[in-house]
């Protein structure tokens, strides 16, 4: 198993790409700590079918975007599990709105989930790993870091400042031997695009931008983050971003 004996700490674990990921690691070996903001229930579904791959789960509630609740999180697991091997920044939100109409406090928590608390717990995560000097750290962007889209301004930027970021981590921690990288998914099927794709024109609008076609599932993702997490696998790779658009970035 790629991960054994691996703890990870996932952010928006409880469902969806994080929830996919987290029982993915679990299978391979790693104990998961499951990080969530509004849906304990899930969460806590999530810990349970990771622990039926006989793994360590625990659930633990930050909201990503305020210091004081990462630090608190990543004492938690810290003191739960002895330490964080792998950091998987998941936590995300989505709207979609006009440009010309976006207001100040929906740009803010746009910015706030999607950057700065990929900032924010990376930073508490890494102080953490830099103790021990080895880690992984994941970043999950989209393949909205290089495409504008309609009525995704606020989204769209962050992804691209995560993109970046994920750059300027990798760089800052390679003497600790910490390697970050990110994963940008083109149309994924999700909670938060789910009402979205479920109108035909829409669902047929985006699929005309995709040349295989598809649209992906959570699962589809996993693969990779496994790919990123293991030492031995990706040893070499620190820095990048692993597209998984079904070709939307090249068309």
């Amino acid at each position: 198993m790629r991960l054994a004996g691996k703890v990870s700490l996932i952010t928006g674990g409880s469902r969806s790409i994080g929830r996919a990921i987290g029982l993915g690691f679990a299978r391979e070996g790693a104990d998961v700590a499951v990080n969530y903001l509004h849906d304990e229930e899930a969460a806590e579904t999530t810990a349970v079918a990771i622990r039926k791959y006989g793994r360590r789960a625990m659930v633990v509630r930050a909201d990503t975007s305020v210091r004081r609740e990462v630090e608190a999180m990543v004492e938690k697991v810290v003191g739960a599990f002895g330490r964080v091997d792998v950091l998987v920044n998941n936590a995300a939100i989505l709207k979609r709105t006009p440009f010309l109409e976006i207001t100040e406090e929906e740009w803010d928590r746009i910015i706030s989930v999607n950057l700065k608390g990929y900032f924010l717990v990376g930073q508490a995560v890494a102080r953490e790993m830099v103790k021990r000097r080895t880690g992984a750290i994941i970043n999950m962007s989209s393949a909205s870091q290089e495409l504008a889209g309609i009525n995704l301004t606020h989204y769209c930027t962050a992804k691209g400042g995560v993109r970046l970021l994920t750059r300027q981590m990798a760089l800052e921690l390679a003497p600790y031997n910490i390697r970050v990288n990110a994963i940008a998914p083109g149309l994924i099927e999700t909670d938060l695009n789910r009402q979205d794709l479920a109108q035909p024109k829409f669902r047929e609008y985006r699929l005309g931008m995709i040349p295989l076609r598809l649209i992906g599932t959570p699962d589809d993702v996993v693969g990779a983050a496994m790919f990123l997490a293991s030492d031995q696998d990706s040893r070499l790779a620190t820095g990048s971003t692993v597209f998984l658009d079904a070709g939307q970035t090249i068309a």
